[in-house]
């Protein structure tokens, strides 16, 4: 795969923004104890039930390929001349 520049820069835009989105959603806070990993995890399977993001095949669907899948969907909802997308 590619690497994509500022990959954990727009991986942590796309947790602050799908949580927000799922605050708005009705979700409740995710806590304090709640794992980095949990949340992506959660934000994933939030937004493929809203039909938002596109489903991993089963076989392929790890956190790895999961955290991709969160940094090109963020990716495509920033405007065109945002400085991570430089």
């Amino acid at each position: 795969m590619k690497k994509i520049k500022h990959e954990k820069e727009l991986l942590k835009k796309a947790l602050t923004v799908g949580e927000t989105y799922a605050k708005k959603r009705g979700y409740q806070q995710f806590s304090a104890s709640d794992s980095h990993d949990v949340k992506i995890e959660c934000i994933y399977r939030l937004l493929v039930n809203d039909k938002l993001v596109i489903p991993l095949p089963a076989q392929d669907e790890n956190l790895l390929n999961i955290k991709k899948r969160l940094v090109k969907w963020i990716m495509n909802q920033l405007p065109d001349n945002h400085p991570l997308l430089q």
